[in-house]
């Protein structure tokens, strides 16, 4: 991957996908197995928004090596599970009472849950846009 694919951008994405599947990863392990009864629907959903930023970041990581596809499609399966998720957790409260990663659009995370897939999104449309991109 040359220094061109290498952008700050692209290190940011990469640094907060990385960071992301670590805390909802962890988190969600943990309250899997020490509070599973409390709120099995939010936990889970948190384990899947982990593999979702994991495969996000791959999908970034792949995208700046030139074959772009495979990031469109988790960037929009991950900005649709962020508006899906966000949208049942104030629609039915009973699902949720502990949070998700994604409930409330990523609130407790300062909404980067909401804000990060659009962002790569945009990154993507930059980095094919400039001719890095062969697909």
């Amino acid at each position: 991957m040359s220094a061109a694919r290498r952008s700050g951008p692209h290190q940011v994405l990469l640094a907060l996908y990385a960071l992301f599947t670590l805390a909802a990863g962890a988190r969600s392990l943990v309250q899997l197995t020490t509070q599973y009864d409390e709120a099995p629907v939010a936990y889970w959903l948190s384990l899947g928004a982990a593999v979702t930023y994991a495969l996000g970041w791959y999908a970034i990581r792949t995208a700046a090596a030139g074959d772009t596809r495979f990031a469109s499609v988790m960037l929009w399966v991950e900005l649709g599970g962020v508006v899906t998720v966000g949208t049942l957790s104030l629609v039915v409260r009973d699902w949720f009472p502990d949070a998700s990663v994604w409930s409330d659009y990523g609130i407790g995370y300062g909404f980067v849950p909401a804000i990060l897939p659009v962002a790569g999104l945009l990154w993507l449309r930059r980095h094919s846009r400039s001719g890095l991109a062969r697909n």
